[in-house]
């Protein structure tokens, strides 16, 4: 096997040395409605959830440690598209071309990292007494794969995404209550589920 591989093996390039473009695919699931789709789910899922449950339960307050989790992360990888400028696969074949402008935002990839904050606060508070919750973990990994599939990013580019979501999906499960529910007035804390009661 090991006298295989250098045949087979293609050299990368990007600053991990992996990125390099794939064949291009839109179709079936891998189609940008689909991958559109997977993130507006996810988003419209934890918002509507956090504003009908509040954070008087356990899932209520995971709803907005996600909610924590995507707005930190949302912030952080746009000013980090913005500081690096790199190049799309769909714009350039070159992984190396950072710094081309705000036309080029590339780096990293905001799906993969808004999907991969909202899934890992309901990893880390459910993950241990019910494992399936693990499954979550697709989401993002479909996300990242479709994403290169059809050239909006390289595979460095997911892979940090992927990475700065789980940070702040980490960060806002290990606070001791959610920051952006005691910035609103006390009727969210409630959630308009128990409110109507």
């Amino acid at each position: 096997m090991a006298w295989l591989a250098p045949d087979t093996a293609c050299a990368g390039g990007g600053f991990l040395g992996i990125d390099h473009r794939v064949a291009y695919d839109n179709r079936g699931i891998w189609n940008r409605n689909v991958q559109s789709g997977v993130l507006v789910g996810t988003v419209a899922f934890v918002g509507i959830g956090a504003l009908a449950f509040g954070d008087q339960d356990k899932f209520g307050n995971t709803l907005w440690r996600s909610v924590d989790a995507m707005v930190f992360t949302g912030v952080t990888t746009q000013a980090m598209k913005y500081a690096f400028q790199r190049e799309r696969p769909s714009q350039t074949s070159n992984p190396n071309l950072f710094f081309h402008g705000t036309h080029a935002q590339s780096f990293p990839s905001g799906e993969v990292s808004a999907i991969s904050a909202a899934v890992t606060p309901f990893m880390a508070s459910y993950g241990e007494d019910h494992p399936a919750v693990y499954a979550l973990a697709l989401l993002p990994a479909y996300d990242a794969v479709a994403r290169v599939k059809t050239r909006g990013h390289w595979q460095s580019d997911v892979l940090v995404g992927a990475a700065v979501g789980v940070g702040f999906g980490i960060y806002a499960s290990r606070r001791n209550s959610p920051l952006i529910i005691s910035w609103l007035p006390g009727g969210f804390k409630v959630g308009f589920i128990h409110y109507f009661k």
